[in-house]
C-alpha cells in the first residue's frame, strides 16, 4: 500500500504504521510530497512524524533527545478511531457490500430535508438515524440533507468545527455507519446530500498547519486565518480540499453537496476553487452517471453562483435562498430586530417579490449591511429549483438566543400556512427536522469541547453575544451541558399526538400534491403572479391553473381572485387546512384566520 504526504516544509519524515517506525522519501515527480510502501490492512493505525518542523523531532523522525516521536494524523485519513488528536486508521473502501442499486436523483421536482445526526434522535448515531428513514419516504421527502459528519473533539456539536475533511466522526458510527445509512437511504428511493465545511477549520484538534501552509494570514474569517486558496502553496490546498470532496461522493456514494458559507472563502484568483469544484464535480457525474449536485450556502444575493460556467458563473447547481426565509419569518412572526428589519416595514410584499424575483436584495439598500446589497436575477433564464426555499433551517433555529423554532410561538394555522408557502412556491423546498410536526423540541447550540479553556471561552463568548441583545446569561443554554444536547434530540413520540398528528398529515398532503401536480414543479420565475394585502394580512399567488392563498391575519379574510365565472365553471378547492368554500361567481375567497388553501381552476 502506498502511504503519501505533503509535507513540503519538513526535512524528513516518518510512517509509524502498527507502532514500528520507518522512512519516507521524497517524491521525486511531486514537490514536497513523502511516499512510503508498507504492508497494510483495514484498520491498521499510523501517523507521519515530521523532522524540522520546531517540534522537537529530529531528522530521522525518532524525536531527537530520546522521546518518542510526535506522531501526527494523516491530512488525509479516512478513519479517525480516537478523535482528530489520535493516530488514523487505513480504510479499505472495496470491503463493504452495497445493497441498493441506485441511479440517482436530480434537484429538479426535489424536496429536502435537513438532517443532523447527532440529534435526529437520542442515540445520535448512523444506524439510529436509519431507523428512522422510511418516515421521511412516507413523507414525501426525495432529498436527505446532512449536517457535517467530520471528526471534532468530543461526541456531540454541530459538526461545523471538523479538522479531518476527509474521515467520519466516529461516535456517529465512521466510516462503516455512514455507508449503511447511505445505502438504507437509497433502498428507499432517498438521495443523501452532505453538507462540507471548506471556508474554515475547526479552533481544536487541528494539526493541518504542521504539515503545510494550509491556512494563510494574507486574508482574515470570523474564524480567524484563512484557508489557503490563493497564496503560496495553494495549489496543494485546493487539491486537498477537491479531493475530499469527490471522497465523499465516490467512496460513499454520496449524491451532492451542501457548501458551507462559500461567501466567506477568500480566494482571489482568476480561476475560483469553485469553479474548479463543479467542474470536477460534473466530470464525476458524467463518469459515474448520476446527478452530483453542488448546492451553496451564499449570502451574496448574487446570481452568479448558480449561473453557468460558461456564461461567466462558478457552474454551483442551487444556493439556499435566506432572503426568502427572512420574509416569510418576519410575516409569520413580526420580529424585526438584527437583518429582519430590511424585510420587516412590508413583510408580505417582501414574500411576493421573492417568489417571483428570487432575491428581496437584487441592488436594494440594506438597512442590516448599511449598503446596497446583490444583483438581480434574470427569471426568464434561471429556473427556479436553483434556488432553495425554507421557512426553518438549522442557522436560523440554532443561532437563536433560545434555539426556538417557529412552532415554540406560532399556532398549528401559521405552521400550516409556512407550510404552504414552502412546498407550493417556486423553490426546491426543504425543510428542518421536525418542522413536519412541529416539534416542540428546540434545536440550541451546543459543543463538547475537550479543551477545558475552549469550552470555557465558548459559553462566555455565547452568553456576551446575547447580553448585546437583552439577554440575562443565566437566561442562555450552557453550549458544554450535555442538557443543551440532550433537549435539542426529537422527540418521536410526538408525530402520533395532537396537534402535531395533523400538521403532519398536512405536510404529507402537501408533498404530495407538489409530486403531483407539475404547475407545482414549474422552474418559470416569470411565470408566478402575485396579490397581496399587507394590512389585512393575506398573501396570494398563481402557478398555471393553480391558486395559493393564505391568511395570516386573526380575521378572516376576503381575497379577490377574479370574478364573472359561475359557480363550478371557477375554482375548486384541492387542499384546505380549514374548510373552505371554492369563490363564487364574484371570485371572491372567503379564507378563515391563519389558515391556507390550494385552489385549481375548472
Amino acid at each position: 500500500m502506498l502511504f503519501e504526504v505533503w509535507a513540503p516544509d519538513a526535512d524528513s519524515v516518518g510512517l509509524r504504521l502498527s507502532g514500528e517506525l520507518r522512512a519516507m522519501g521524497r517524491d521525486p515527480g511531486r514537490d514536497g510530497w513523502w511516499t512510503a510502501e508498507a504492508e497494510a490492512s483495514d484498520g491498521d493505525r499510523y501517523g507521519f512524524v515530521l523532522g524540522g518542523d520546531g517540534s522537537g523531532s529530529g531528522g530521522d523522525g525518532s524525536g531527537g533527545d530520546g522521546a518518542d516521536p510526535r506522531v501526527l494524523p494523516d491530512p488525509r485519513s479516512r478513519r479517525q478511531p480516537d478523535g482528530p488528536d489520535g493516530e488514523s486508521a487505513v480504510v479499505d473502501h472495496s470491503l463493504f457490500e452495497w445493497r441498493s442499486d441506485w441511479a440517482g436523483r436530480g434537484l429538479p421536482g426535489a424536496v429536502l430535508y435537513e438532517l443532523h445526526i447527532g440529534t435526529y434522535t437520542a442515540e445520535g448515531t448512523f444506524d439510529a438515524a436509519a431507523a428512522r428513514l422510511e418516515h421521511l419516504a412516507e413523507l414525501g421527502v426525495t432529498h436527505v440533507s446532512l449536517m457535517p459528519v467530520c471528526p471534532f473533539p468530543g461526541t456531540h456539536g454541530w459538526g461545523y468545527e471538523g479538522v479531518s475533511l476527509w474521515a467520519v466522526h466516529e461516535p456517529y458510527g465512521g466510516p462503516e455507519g455512514l455507508k449503511r445509512f447511505v445505502d438504507t437511504a437509497h433502498g428507499l428511493g432517498l438521495a443523501v446530500l452532505l453538507d462540507v465545511v471548506h471556508n474554515h477549520l475547526g479552533p481544536s484538534g487541528n494539526h493541518l498547519p504542521a504539515f503545510g501552509p494550509y491556512l494563510t494570514a494574507t486574508h482574515h474569517t470570523p474564524w480567524g486565518a484563512a484557508v489557503n486558496l490563493d497564496a503560496p502553496g495553494s495549489d496543494e490546498v485546493r487539491a486537498f480540499l477537491l479531493g475530499s470532496a469527490l471522497a465523499w461522493l465516490r467512496d460513499y456514494r454520496l449524491d451532492g453537496l451542501r457548501l458551507d458559507a462559500v461567501h466567506a472563502l477568500a480566494d482571489g484568483r482568476a480561476l475560483t476553487f469553485l469553479e474548479e469544484l463543479s467542474t470536477a464535480a460534473d466530470a464525476l457525474a458524467a463518469e459515474l452517471g448520476r446527478p452530483l449536485p453542488l448546492i451553496a450556502e451564499s449570502d451574496l444575493c448574487d446570481p452568479r453562483t448558480t449561473a453557468p460556467r460558461e456564461s461567466g458563473g462558478l457552474g454551483l447547481h442551487a444556493q439556499w435562498n435566506d432572503d426568502f426565509h427572512h420574509a416569510l419569518h418576519t410575516a409569520l412572526t413580526g420580529e424585526s430586530q438584527g437583518y429582519y428589519a430590511d424585510f420587516a416595514a412590508a413583510p408580505l410584499a417582501a414574500v411576493a417579490k421573492t417568489v417571483t424575483s428570487a432575491f428581496f436584495h437584487n441592488g436594494t439598500y440594506s438597512s442590516f449591511r448599511g449598503r446596497t446589497h446583490g444583483r438581480p436575477v434574470d427569471i426568464a433564464r434561471t429556473p427556479a429549483h436553483r434556488f432553495v426555499g425554507y421557512a426553518q433551517t438549522h442557522d436560523q433555529i440554532g443561532n437563536r438566543a433560545l434555539g426556538d423554532r417557529l412552532s415554540a410561538t406560532l399556532s398549528p394555522g401559521l405552521l400550516a400556512c409556512a407550510a404552504a408557502l414552502v412546498l407550493t412556491g417556486p423553490f426546491t423546498p426543504m425543510l428542518f427536522m421536525g418542522e413536519e410536526w412541529g416539534a416542540r423540541t428546540p434545536w440550541q447550540f451546543f459543543t463538547d469541547h475537550t479543551d477545558p479553556a475552549l469550552a470555557e471561552a465558548v459559553r462566555n463568548g455565547r452568553r456576551r453575544e446575547f447580553a448585546a441583545h437583552g439577554w440575562a446569561a443565566d437566561d442562555i443554554p450552557d453550549p458544554q451541558a450535555p442538557a443543551t444536547r440532550n433537549r435539542s434530540c426529537l422527540d418521536w413520540s410526538e408525530p402520533s399526538q395532537e396537534p402535531h398528528a395533523r400538521l403532519h398529515a398536512w405536510y404529507r398532503e402537501l408533498i404530495a400534491l407538489r409530486h403531483a401536480l407539475p404547475d407545482l414543479r414549474d422552474p418559470d420565475l416569470a411565470s408566478v403572479r402575485t396579490a397581496h394585502d399587507e394590512q389585512a394580512r393575506w398573501l396570494a399567488y398563481r402557478r398555471g391553473d393553480l391558486r395559493i392563498a393564505v391568511n395570516l391575519g386573526e380575521k378572516p379574510a376576503t381575497i379577490p381572485l377574479g370574478g364573472g365565472r359561475r359557480r363550478g365553471d371557477g375554482n375548486r378547492v384541492v387542499a384546505a387546512w380549514e374548510r373552505v368554500e371554492a369563490p363564487g361567481g364574484d371570485g371572491l375567497l372567503h379564507l378563515p384566520p391563519e389558515s391556507c388553501v390550494v385552489l385549481a381552476d375548472g
